[in-house]
């Protein structure tokens, strides 16, 4: 049977899908993904005075967080290779100083005052990869996570990719996926991200093997305006350039 929780994370709303012999079974596996997720935020978040990364934008030029996270040295470290194989369109700093940050072991150090940093085009992403890495670690053989506009999916399910359509209204149905992972993102006026007003493609879908990839390329991508962009075949990953206003994934 197919058991499925959602809660609010991320910004939007998180649902884990599990596959599972009795509904009891279930409980423990939805748990452990949400507090993997939710262990990403507490990281991540550049809202969250706590997290690494606001931590990090408060520094002054010189000084350093003595240890962040693992999950944030993971993503830093894939921003940073990435950010050089798109030739400098993938930038976590949003422009601000890419090389004001270097990550020396488990420390963060900031070498510029100007840098900030903002995760949100690949932190989701690997918060969806780190819960479907809690359900397989806890022995789920088939299931998925859904992030708003980050969706992967494992072991042997179709899982339905649902794009809401906010021009006619309701939701449609353009494919399903199994082992891998889909994000989607909107950058045309009115849209959240950062990066609105300066992409060439105001709306793209990545398909890849992690939500981290899928996530970050999608960005890639759209500053581009090429669906067939070289790194994509790089990372194994296609796009879909939409000429419609559908937007996001759908729960």
């Amino acid at each position: 049977m197919i058991v499925r929780r959602a809660r609010p994370l991320l910004g939007t709303l998180v649902e884990v899908g599990v596959v599972v012999a009795r509904a009891d079974d279930a409980a423990a596996l939805v748990v452990a993904a949400f507090a993997a997720i939710e262990e990403v935020h507490a990281c991540l978040s550049r809202f969250d005075a706590a997290s690494d990364i606001a931590r990090f934008n408060a520094l002054s030029e010189g000084e350093a967080i003595a240890t962040v996270s693992h999950d944030t040295r993971v993503v830093l470290a894939a921003a940073s290779v990435l950010h050089a194989q798109s030739g400098g369109l993938f930038d976590i700093s949003l422009g601000s100083a890419h090389d004001g940050w270097r990550l020396d072991g488990p420390r963060l150090v900031k070498l510029d005052a100007r840098t900030r940093l903002d995760l949100g085009g690949i932190g989701k992403g690997h918060a969806v990869d780190r819960g479907v890495d809690a359900l397989r670690e806890r022995g789920c053989a088939a299931g998925w996570v859904n992030a708003g506009g980050d969706l992967r999916a494992f072991g042997a399910i179709d899982v339905p990719v649902v794009l809401r359509d906010e021009r006619a209204g309701g939701v449609r149905a353009v494919a399903t996926l199994r082992e891998g992972a889909f994000a989607t993102s909107r950058f045309g006026a009115g849209a959240r991200s950062r990066l609105a007003g300066r992409a060439r493609a105001s709306h793209v879908s990545v398909a890849a093997a992690t939500a981290l990839i899928a996530d970050a390329l999608t960005k890639v991508v759209a500053l581009s305006g090429d669906p067939h962009h070289a790194l994509l075949a790089r990372h194994g990953a296609t796009a879909v350039v939409h000429a419609d206003e559908t937007e996001g994934l759908a729960a």
